[in-house]
């Protein structure tokens, strides 16, 4: 259902544009003729938009586990997925996960400043948000808050992170999985190869968010249908960027 969610909060947000815009100058275009039809389109955004954000997230609960993210992640209120086939082994597939770097992901550096913008030439600790160019990406997140939570060579790696709405409370894998009290939610990430023919693979990447308690759960789902359409574009470049480089690089 985000994907509805997301598509009402976004028609909203455009409604507001288009709304004040209209305050301004009647867009005729949009039959909005009047400086009192432009308001009746403010409050009718406001209420789509406002909709979008309020409906309830509830809880998704894995059947069967399959991977090590359905282990870990059993019980969820936010994911998304998505999937990619590569012409090349699982062993490639996996070794170009470990070292794309943020340059190789088209339009990743741009989409992370717009979430975290940062003033030209301040520094910032080095995080995922700011990944330099020339360093894998995971090696950056795994420096800079994310765990390691699960690795499988050659099928999944999982990682993850809090990524609302205190202080981390957690050192290890061990204390971030084993975490349920309130008020946090925690992000966990995976790539899983699975081999296809002998010679391509199947690449899934899945995020999950499990929410602590009902005011965390609320707080993160505005976030959430914020950012859902960069987080879902960031996915597919780093998918793209991974399918190229275990493509070219050479066979053993």
């Amino acid at each position: 259902m985000i994907l509805v969610e997301v598509a009402l909060v976004y028609a909203g947000l455009a409604g507001l544009v288009a709304g004040l815009l209209s305050l301004i100058r009647p867009l005729s275009v949009l039959r909005v003729r009047t400086r009192r039809a432009a308001v009746k389109l403010l409050a009718a955004a406001a209420v789509l938009a406002g909709v979008g954000f309020a409906l309830p997230a509830c809880d998704i609960r894995v059947a069967r586990a399959v991977t090590r993210l359905d282990a870990i992640v059993p019980v969820y209120q936010f994911d998304e997925l998505h999937q990619i086939r590569v012409q090349a082994s699982p062993a490639r597939v996996f070794a170009a996960i470990k070292a794309v770097t943020a340059s190789e992901i088209r339009l990743f550096r741009l989409l992370t400043w717009i979430r975290s913008p940062s003033l030209p030439g301040t520094k910032r600790r080095e995080d995922i948000l700011d990944a330099p160019a020339d360093k894998p990406i995971l090696q950056v997140a795994l420096a800079s808050g994310f765990l390691l939570l699960a690795e499988e060579p050659d099928r999944e790696i999982v990682f993850g992170t809090l990524v609302c709405c205190g202080p981390a409370p957690v050192r290890d894998a061990a204390g971030f999985i084993a975490l349920d009290r309130p008020g946090y939610a925690k992000a966990v990430m995976n790539f899983t190869v699975r081999a296809e023919t002998h010679a391509s693979s199947h690449l899934t990447t899945q995020t999950r968010v499990f929410a602590t308690d009902a005011s965390s759960r609320r707080r993160f789902a505005v976030y959430w249908r914020l950012i859902y359409p960069g987080s879902a574009l960031i996915r597919r470049m780093w998918l793209d960027a991974v399918k190229r480089r275990a493509e070219s690089a050479p066979s053993s």
